[in-house]
């Protein structure tokens, strides 16, 4: 088994080090940059990482790129924001000694958020689930808008291994609350519209608190403290902006008709 970990990024030159010495374990790291202004691209160099520029296609294509670019089957995606924790290295080491009948083909990963100082264990953040390591002859990713994965073909075989992904995707409350509003809840509510999805004006006003109280009690966000309390106050502020962006939609599809 050869992996190639592949690493999409912009501007990322603050955290595109560590991601690439995460996966420096891998046959080959492959980053597919969308035009940095920055030194993103001459640090993954450096770092050994092979360099392709692609203008931005948006976040599935741009991953779905890369897998295609990859000098090696299977695939280990990763974002600049995320490391791969010694653990979960071990899995992976575990795997590439088995024989290749012995394999899945993929396998899932729990990723960890760290937040306002802390590893947040509730709140719907952990363990996220997300599939990541798989062999692209059997899956690609698919074509959402927002919170992309990657489909398996029918039929194919999928585990989870040990160990965590870490992610560090939030500096702060003011990134946080900046990425809710320019990226977060703009591509939601367009993923929405693209799936089917209406809202209403009841809808709207109760998508907030309805969101605030699945993350802050009924997925233990009450666990984290005031991170906990945070990210609930954040997940209201999400719900309601996306079904407002929504709405707006909506009305602006009502004014052409």
């Amino acid at each position: 088994m050869k992996i190639t970990a592949t690493i999409i990024t912009l501007n990322e030159a603050e955290n595109i080090r560590e991601a690439c010495e995460s996966v420096a374990w891998a046959d080959e790291i492959l980053l597919v940059d969308s035009e940095s202004a920055d030194s993103t691209r001459e640090i993954a160099a450096e770092c050994g990482a092979r360099v392709i520029v692609n203008a931005w296609p948006g976040f599935a294509a741009q991953k779905q790129f890369g897998v295609d670019s990859a000098s090696h089957d299977w695939i280990f995606s990763l974002d600049a924001d995320e490391r791969v924790s010694p653990e979960l290295q071990s899995s992976i080491a575990a795997l590439c000694s088995l024989p290749e009948s012995k394999l899945l083909d993929g396998y899932r990963v729990a990723r960890r958020a760290f937040y306002m100082g802390r590893w947040i264990r509730g709140g719907g953040w952990y363990p996220d689930y997300q599939l990541r390591f798989f062999n692209r002859a059997r899956g690609h990713w698919g074509e959402r808008l927002i919170h992309e994965s990657v489909s398996m073909d029918e039929g194919a075989r999928v585990g989870t291994l040990d160990g965590d992904l870490l992610h560090y995707s939030m500096r702060d409350t003011t990134h946080h609350r900046k990425m809710i509003e320019e990226r977060y809840a703009p591509l939601g509510a367009r993923q929405m519209w693209r799936d089917g999805k209406r809202t209403s004006v009841w809808r709207t006003a109760i998508a907030g608190p309805a969101a605030f109280l699945r993350s802050f009690l009924l997925k233990g966000g009450f666990r984290d403290g005031r991170a906990g309390l945070t990210i609930a106050n954040f997940a209201w502020h999400h719900a309601s902006l996306k079904h407002t962006i929504l709405a707006d939609l909506q009305n602006q599809r009502q004014e052409k008709k």
